[in-house]
């Protein structure tokens, strides 16, 4: 089965640039990300949210209203594309502005980790969750950061300039910033725990 992918535009700090969303079968806006869009004659496939930030909530596309401020709008989000079978899904957006937002959506993609892959991007790099094993390529001489969430355990890495040999990172105490690819591939295992790995453009 094709692997369905979202892109999953929230109401951060907007990219300077979007990316080919011919690649994905959906385009959602959340909230008043809508107003970017707008902006930019793009038509997205479905707005939802609170719509407390939204200037005009468009009749021409499918909008779902999620009042429960139980869950953030992104959350809310989640469910829906989770339940029409999306895995794949990119999020720009998500920083800049309030950083209390940023933190919550980290939060949020960690409860989502074992059901969805959320990337998140930036005009910097990428950052996203990984399970046991994380391989990528076309990397050489890019920043990687490795952080702990809170703790990570039995982590092995290889073509990093400083590796790591089935050590533990702890938030607050020891974390893996700044590291560098010194090869095209590389690639991270992890045995227990929660780990965030942020690669630079």
């Amino acid at each position: 089965m094709k692997t369905k992918k979202a892109f999953v535009l929230l109401n951060g700090l907007k990219p300077a640039a979007l990316p080919n969303l011919s690649n994905y079968q959906i385009i959602c806006a959340i909230d008043g990300a809508y107003n970017y869009l707008e902006a930019k004659n793009i038509v997205p496939d479905l707005v939802t949210g609170d719509f407390d930030s939204i200037h005009k909530i468009p009749t021409t596309v499918e909008v779902i209203n999620t009042p429960n401020q139980d869950y953030t709008d992104f959350e809310k989000a989640l469910f829906i594309l989770n339940e029409r079978g999306f895995s794949e899904i990119d999020v720009y957006g998500g920083s800049g502005k309030e950083h209390d937002h940023f933190l919550g959506n980290i939060s949020t993609a960690l409860t989502w980790k074992k059901k969805l892959n959320i990337t998140f991007y930036d005009d910097f790099g990428k950052y996203f969750f990984i399970n046991n094993t994380f391989t990528t390529s076309d990397i050489l001489n890019k920043n990687i950061s490795l952080i702990p969430f809170p703790k990570a355990k039995g982590i092995i890495t290889a073509g990093l300039k400083y590796p790591l040999k089935n050590e533990k990172l702890n938030f607050g105490k020891r974390i893996g910033t700044r590291n560098k690819a010194i090869e095209n591939t590389i690639e991270i295992t992890l045995k227990k725990g929660n780990l965030l790995i942020y690669i630079s453009k």
